[in-house]
C-alpha cells in the first residue's frame, strides 16, 4: 500500500522528540567551524547578559543615589555613572547584534542541510507517492519547515536560554538586596505568565492549524488548477476556478481572523500579570525606602531589572507559539524524511554491467493495487540489439513494461533480467543509467533548449549537444532562432510544439547513449506528416541498440523484429508484421481496423 500523504496533516506534535532530530543540524559532527560559531554566539550571549544585568541597573542606581542622599555625590561621578548607564545599554545592542552576525552562518547552514536531505529524499521516493503527492501541498511543507529552523535557533538560543540566566541573575540580586519575599514575587509572577501563555497559546494553536490546513490547500489549488490552465480553458472553467479559490481563501480567512483575534486576549493577560508584578515589586521597595531599609535608587533598580526581564518574557507568548508551530511544521517536514521509499537498492547490490543489452521477462506479474493484476505472468526474450515491439489496447500493460524495466516499482513476482543480471539486484542508478527513454509526453524543464537537451548527460559538451540536435533532426529549428540553443522553451515546454519537444527529447537520448531504448508512444500525439519525419529519426537510434517500441499506431512498428500483442496483462500473440497479419488473430483484426480507420480518414479529407 502506498504510504500516506504527510502532507495532508497538520497535527500538534511532542516538542522533545522533534527538537532531538534538530539539534543535530545546529552542531553538526562534521562542521568543527560551525560548532565554534555556536560556542562564541554563547559567549557573547553571556557577557550581554551580565552588561545588562550588572551594567546598566547598578549604574543607573548609583546615578539615582548620589543625586538624593545628602550630602549629594559630586556632579562628575554622578555623570560618569550615567554615561557608563548609557555605554551598557550601547554595548548590550552591540554585543546582540555581534551574536547576530557570528550565528546567522550556523542558522543558514542548517537550513541548506535538512532543505538538501528532504529534496532528495522527495527524489528517491517511489513513483508512486509522486504520482498521489499534491505538489503545491509538498513544496509549502518543505518551505514551512526550512523556514522554521532558522526561527527556531534564534529563539531557542536567544531568547529562551539568555531569559533563563537573566532571571536567574535577576533572583540573585533579589535574594542578596532585598530578601525572600521579593525572590518569592518574582518566581510566582513567572510561574503564573508561563502558565497563562502556555494555556492560551494551547488554544490558539488549534486555530492556527486549522488555519495552515486551509492554507495549505488552498495553495495546493491554485497550484493544481495553474499547472492546469489549458484543460481550465478548454472548459471555460475560470469563473468556476475562481469560485472554488475564492472558497478556499474565505475559509482561510476566517480562520485567521479567529486565530488573529486570539491575540489580543493572550497580549492583555500578559500586560496585566508582568504590570501587577511591577507595582507590587516597586510598592514594596517604596516600602521599606519608608522605614529606611531601602535607598531611592533601589527602587529605579528594581524597576529596572522587573522591566528588563519583562522584555523577553512579553515576547514569551510569540516564542511559544513561534516553536509549536516550528515543531509542526518542522515535523511535517521530517514526516516526509521518514517516508519510506518503496524501491530500495538491495544490500550489497553491485552496478549493472551492460555487454550485449539482452533482456528477458520472467513470468513478470504486477498490479498497481494489491487486488487487481496489470501484467499476469509476462514472459518475453529481447535479444541484445533487437527491435522488439509491444502493442495492444489501452490498459493491457505497454507502458507498465517500461516503468518496471526502470524499476519505479517492485514486482509481485517474477524477474527482470539485463545480460542475465536481476535488475532488482544491481543498483539503481546504474540500471537507469543503461536505459533511455522518449516518453509519450514529454515534459521539458522551463530553462533553454540546450540545458535541456544537455539534461540527458552531465557534462556533455557544446560540441556533443549540438551533434545530438543534428542526430535527432532539430539543429536547424534551433539555429534558426534568434537565441540559438539559449532559446527558452517555456513552462513544461509550452513554447514549442508537439514535434519539436519530441525532437528535444530525442536528442536528450542520444547525448545519454544508452544501450537499451524504450520509445513509449513516441509519436501517437503527433500529426501523420510530423510522425513520418520523426519515426525516420527513431528508426536511426535504434540501430546497435535492444529498443522496445510501446506503440498504438501499428503502422509504426512493422519494422519491428518482433512484435509482442498483450490483452488483459498477458501476451497473446508474438511474431513478426508477416507472421501475425498470416495467423489472423489479434493484431492482423487490429491492423485491418486500424487500416479502415486510414483509409476513411483519408476519403473524408
Amino acid at each position: 500500500m502506498p504510504p500516506s500523504d504527510p502532507t495532508t496533516r497538520s497535527v500538534d506534535r511532542p516538542l522533545g522528540p522533534t527538537l532531538r532530530r534538530f539539534l543535530p543540524y545546529l552542531w553538526p559532527a562534521d562542521a568543527p567551524g560551525m560548532k565554534a560559531r555556536v560556542v562564541g554566539a554563547m559567549a557573547l550571549v553571556l557577557v550581554s547578559k551580565l552588561v545588562q544585568v550588572y551594567g546598566a541597573p547598578f549604574a543607573l542606581q548609583g546615578a539615582v543615589d548620589g543625586m538624593a542622599t545628602i550630602p549629594r555625590s559630586p556632579a562628575s561621578l554622578v555623570i560618569l555613572l550615567v554615561v557608563g548607564y548609557a555605554a551598557a545599554r550601547f554595548s548590550s545592542t552591540l554585543f546582540d547584534n555581534l551574536r547576530n552576525t557570528v550565528f546567522e552562518k550556523v542558522g543558514q547552514e542548517a537550513t541548506r542541510r535538512l532543505a538538501s536531505q528532504v529534496f532528495r529524499h522527495l527524489h528517491d521516493l517511489s513513483l508512486r507517492f509522486h504520482l498521489e503527492r499534491r505538489t503545491g501541498a509538498v513544496t509549502k511543507v518543505v518551505e514551512r519547515g526550512t523556514k522554521s529552523i532558522d526561527t527556531m535557533l534564534y529563539f531557542l538560543l536567544f531568547n529562551i536560554a539568555p531569559t533563563i540566566l537573566e532571571l536567574s541573575l535577576v533572583l540573585g540580586i533579589f535574594w542578596v538586596k532585598f530578601g525572600w519575599p521579593l525572590v518569592a514575587a518574582t518566581i510566582l509572577m513567572v510561574v503564573v505568565y508561563i502558565w497563562f501563555t502556555r494555556k492560551v497559546t494551547d488554544w490558539r494553536a488549534a486555530l492556527r492549524q486549522r488555519m495552515n490546513d486551509l492554507d495549505t490547500g488552498a495553495v495546493a489549488h491554485a497550484v493544481d488548477s495553474l499547472l492546469n490552465f489549458e484543460t481550465v480553458k478548454y472548459f471555460g472553467a475560470e469563473e468556476r476556478e475562481a469560485r472554488r479559490y475564492d472558497a478556499a481563501m474565505s475559509a482561510y480567512a476566517r480562520a485567521a481572523t479567529k486565530s488573529e483575534n486570539s491575540l489580543a486576549w493572550l497580549n492583555v493577560g500578559q500586560a496585566a500579570i508582568t504590570n501587577l508584578m511591577l507595582g507590587a515589586g516597586m510598592a514594596f521597595v517604596v516600602w521599606g525606602w519608608a522605614q529606611g531599609r531601602f535607598s531611592a535608587g533601589e527602587v529605579v533598580l528594581v524597576s529596572t531589572l522587573l522591566s528588563q526581564l519583562f522584555r523577553p518574557l512579553d515576547l514569551l507568548g510569540m516564542v511559544y507559539r513561534t516553536i509549536r508551530q516550528g515543531v509542526i511544521d518542522m515535523g511535517a517536514m521530517f514526516d516526509l524524511v521518514d517516508t519510506p521509499s518503496e524501491v530500495v537498492d538491495a544490500p550489497g547490490a553491485k552496478a549493472l554491467a551492460v555487454g550485449a543489452g539482452h533482456l528477458r521477462f520472467e513470468n513478470v506479474r504486477f498490479g498497481y493495487d494489491p487486488d487487481r493484476d496489470i501484467l499476469k505472468g509476462i514472459t518475453l526474450d529481447i535479444p541484445a540489439g533487437s527491435t522488439v515491439a509491444v502493442v495492444g489496447p489501452s490498459g493491457a500493460g505497454k507502458s507498465t513494461l517500461a516503468r518496471l524495466l526502470y524499476r519505479f516499482y517492485e514486482l509481485t513476482s517474477g524477474r527482470i533480467t539485463i545480460d542475465g543480471q536481476d535488475v532488482s539486484q544491481v543498483t539503481q542508478a546504474s540500471l537507469r543509467s543503461a536505459i533511455g527513454i522518449v516518453p509519450q509526453d514529454t515534459v521539458l524543464f522551463n530553462d533553454t533548449i540546450g540545458y535541456n537537451i544537455a539534461y540527458g548527460r552531465e557534462g556533455a559538451d557544446e560540441a556533443e549537444i549540438r551533434a545530438a540536435a543534428r542526430g535527432a533532426a532539430i539543429a536547424g529549428f534551433i539555429e534558426a532562432q534568434s537565441d540559438g540553443y539559449d532559446t527558452r522553451v517555456g513552462e513544461r515546454g509550452l513554447k514549442l510544439s508537439g514535434g519539436e519537444k519530441q525532437r528535444v527529447a530525442i536528442a536528450r537520448t542520444l547525448l545519454k547513449n544508452p544501450p537499451i531504448l524504450i520509445l513509449d508512444e513516441a509519436t501517437s500525439a503527433l500529426d501523420s506528416r510530423t510522425e513520418a519525419d520523426i519515426m525516420a529519426t527513431l528508426h536511426a537510434i535504434e540501430r546497435g541498440r535492444t529498443t522496445i517500441v510501446i506503440a498504438h499506431r501499428l503502422s509504426t512498428i512493422v519494422h519491428a523484429d518482433k512484435i509482442v500483442v498483450l490483452e488483459a496483462g498477458r501476451v497473446v500473440e508474438q511474431g513478426t508484421h508477416a507472421e501475425l497479419l498470416r495467423a489472423g488473430g489479434t493484431y492482423a483484426e487490429l491492423w485491418a481496423r486500424q487500416a479502415n480507420e486510414r483509409r476513411e480518414a483519408a476519403e473524408v479529407s
